[in-house]
């Protein structure tokens, strides 16, 4: 890897910008989530780790300022290939010491999610683990994760501690990710997500539980600036919504945003909820008709995850068709995590969210970019490829765009940019 203070990406194929032509604030809804502002032959200067122009390749090279100063940039030859804006993966559990492998083959032989967790698999087969490994040791298996995800063309990522479900190993595992991002040049919005699952110590007492989570781990990690948000995960077996209204009181308190897993098993009822000003909720393969006319009235993203539903075997996935048309603001993400979707490829959600739930190769893409940037209220600096944004672009080897959901299995990038640094897969 290498920073460089002056980078030119020239002889750009195809150059998706994400910059909408309707000009509208907030996320990208409807039609406008197809708008991928375009520019054939395309060429992006960078400066200091920011996009300071954006063109034409010809156009790019008669700029007086370029042209005087040519032999101190660093010029990358695109040769016809896709660039676009790193892909902003705003749903991950990275920090983990072990994959599931039993729950994997249970999976197989036709145990469901609930049997698994009740034969002692599931979340819970991971805290053990986690709550002995060395900070150390879940530093160097994030940072490998995120270099992985680099290689796929992700920039932005959202970590999620979740493993613990102690006040300690919360605490250490938001560290390992806030130690993990100081040492990648990418950007990394972290979340605390201690109401995961209610951990067996507390079985039967689930609010004894909630009670650690809203007055020990949120007052200690919002004072030590460990996360941004807080996440829940509402769901049967579980957190209950009325334990997570409790939960996103005190993230409110003291200062931190929040976030929800809502819908994957069960439908819940998201209108209490919108009054804490969620930034997504993630899954939502169960929701109600009022609820989406709702949702289309505000700014929180329905963050999408494919990669669970194919890695579970399931034959319904979340209806974006029906979400998007009715104007609900979707994004899309791998939720990388060791027990139900162990990818770190954006490619492959979107290939899934094209194959599997009908978006179309462009919908895929903002929902990948520019909605992921905007489910973690980044959207001012990530997402898009415009002046004054953040240098964070992936190359692909691919002469039109919509070969990136096209081919899987297969990793197609060439390289990233990540505020000026640029990054080749190894």
């Amino acid at each position: 890897m290498r920073k460089e203070s002056v980078l030119l990406l020239a002889n750009i194929g195809e150059l998706l910008t994400l910059q909408s032509s309707s000009g509208k604030p907030g996320p990208r809804r409807g039609p406008s989530l197809k708008q991928l502002g375009i520019i054939e032959n395309g060429a992006v200067l960078c400066l200091g780790g920011k996009i300071v122009s954006v063109g034409r390749t010809k156009d790019a090279l008669r700029d007086p300022w370029l042209r005087k100063n040519r032999k101190k940039v660093t010029e990358i030859d695109c040769a016809g290939k896709v660039v676009l804006p790193g892909f902003v993966d705003s749903h991950t559990h990275p920090v983990f010491v072990s994959p599931r492998l039993v729950d994997f083959e249970k999976r197989i032989e036709g145990a469901s999610y609930e049997e698994i967790a009740a034969a002692g698999g599931g979340i819970r087969s991971s805290l053990e683990g986690l709550r002995m490994a060395g900070k150390r040791v879940l530093v160097e298996k994030v940072l490998a994760v995120l270099r992985d995800m680099a290689a796929h063309g992700t920039t932005t990522v959202e970590a999620k501690s979740g493993y613990g479900l102690t006040v300690e190993s919360e605490l250490k595992s938001l560290e390992a990710i806030r130690d993990a991002a100081s040492r990648w040049p990418g950007t990394v919005v972290a979340t605390l997500l201690g109401a995961h699952v209610v951990p067996k110590e507390f079985q039967g007492r689930s609010q004894k539980y909630v009670e650690t989570v809203c007055k020990e781990m949120i007052p200690q990690a919002a004072k030590r600036k460990l996360a941004q948000f807080v996440d829940v995960f509402c769901d049967q077996g579980a957190f209950t919504a009325a334990e997570t209204e409790q939960i996103f009181e005190a993230a409110t308190q003291h200062g931190l945003s929040v976030r929800a897993h809502m819908g994957q098993l069960s439908e819940t009822a998201l209108r209490p909820f919108v009054r804490f000003n969620p930034a997504s909720f993630d899954h939502m393969d169960h929701v109600n008709d009022d609820d989406i006319l709702q949702l289309a009235k505000h700014d929180t993203v329905a963050t999408l995850v494919p990669g669970a539903n194919y890695f579970l075997g399931l034959r319904e996935y979340p209806k974006a068709r029906k979400l998007i048309d009715a104007g609900v603001p979707v994004a899309l993400a791998t939720d990388y995590n060791p027990g139900t979707s162990p990818t770190l490829s954006m490619p492959m959600a979107m290939s899934l969210a094209c194959t599997h739930m009908k978006m179309s190769p462009a919908e895929a893409i903002a929902a990948a970019t520019i909605n992921g940037a905007w489910a973690l209220r980044v959207a001012d600096r990530k997402g898009t490829v415009e002046p004054g944004k953040d240098a964070d672009l992936a190359v692909f080897a691919a002469e039109d765009y919509r070969e990136i959901p096209y081919w899987f299995g297969v990793n197609r990038c060439l390289m990233t940019v990540m505020s000026g640094t640029v990054s080749h897969p190894q």
